[in-house]
């Protein structure tokens, strides 16, 4: 089979990586900064209230995560929304694109215990179910869990037996390298479909991810596997200390890559819809008012309780783990 069909099938597969429920933690997932500080949320919160003032997003607009997993980051929006501007809640309608039943069992538990019935969720299994005037759409690390083919010197990936030997050729994806000046490394493939979905969904709308990547492709693979915490290269040999065989990691662990921001771009100026900007999680959270969400913190809450959120809120604004290479890259159509 064809890599992509291959990491589809790791990923989304029967008994894929995110086909259920996975915990955070010491055994789980990896942290990312939705699970990490709930301001990441409040953040995105106080730039859905300044959509709304602006007249971009009415009041009984839909505010749409894709692929929300756990449910948390969505229901820090929905918890920041009530305490900066409460009458919101109960005019906007909250959604939560999902495929698969049981994260949308997990994230039904998750909105009931944290507001009862206050907050009316609705799910899709995929954009072409919604239909809406207007909207605002955000996702976090979606871009790098789309398929991708592995792509060598003209050629690209076939995976046998766990084994990848690279022997087969496809215009498509060889345009795709040549226009991004790779010679090797990661094809994403659905990007084009997607950005056509999004904008047949919604007259108006604004759609803001958060990804790993650079806007210009690397010019080496960057496909990665983690498992228990740790980041493994897919190219390891049985050689490298930490080798471990594929066909243990195969739908246990996930799988992912850097994205090439440019060919996000490309696909959603395809789709009609217009970009807006590209820049590093840390100055977009900033730019958004960050800080300005800390100060109100500082002076309504506990001198501890402060300290504690100050501490997880570093980890959005400081070159740490995630570093500068954690993007934002944002969209609007309006017509």
């Amino acid at each position: 089979m064809r890599f992509s069909e291959y990491m589809n099938e790791w990923l989304y597969g029967e008994d894929g990586y995110y086909a259920t429920y996975k915990n955070i933690g010491k055994e789980g997932d990896f942290y990312t900064a939705v699970s990490t500080s709930k301001f990441f949320g409040g953040t995105i919160a106080k730039h859905i209230i300044s959509l709304v003032d602006e007249g971009f997003l009415d009041k009984n607009g839909v505010v749409c995560e894709i692929g929300a997993h756990h449910g948390y980051f969505l229901a820090d929006v929905c918890e920041f929304i009530y305490t900066l501007r409460p009458e919101l809640l109960q005019t906007l309608n909250f959604v939560i694109i999902e495929r698969f039943d049981d994260l949308q069992k997990h994230q039904r538990e998750y909105f009931a215990e944290s507001f009862g019935d206050v907050v009316q969720l609705t799910h899709y299994k995929s954009l072409s179910e919604l239909t809406c005037k207007s909207a605002f759409f955000i996702a976090n690390e979606i871009f790098d869990a789309f398929s991708c083919e592995l792509y060598y010197k003209g050629k690209i990936a076939r995976v046998q037996n766990h084994q990848v030997e690279f022997d087969i050729e496809d215009d498509w994806v060889d345009q795709k390298a040549k226009k991004y000046h790779k010679d090797r490394g990661e094809i994403a493939v659905g990007y084009e479909a997607f950005a056509k979905e999004m904008a047949s969904t919604c007259k108006r709308f604004e759609f803001m991810s958060f990804d790993y990547g650079e806007m210009q492709a690397r010019p080496d693979f960057s496909l990665r596997v983690y498992t228990k915490h740790k980041v493994l290269p897919f190219f390891l040999e049985e050689s490298d200390e930490d080798y471990i065989p594929r066909e243990t990691l195969f739908k246990k662990s996930d799988i992912t890559y850097d994205v090439t921001f440019a060919h996000v771009k490309d696909a959603f100026e395809e789709a009609g819809v217009d970009f807006v900007e590209f820049k590093a999680q840390m100055v977009a959270l900033v730019d958004m008012g960050l800080l300005e969400l800390l100060e109100m913190l500082q002076k309504n809450a506990d001198e501890k309780i402060y300290k504690q959120e100050l501490e997880k809120a570093k980890i959005l604004i400081l070159p740490n783990f995630l570093g500068e290479r954690f993007k934002m890259i944002r969209f609007r159509k309006d017509s």
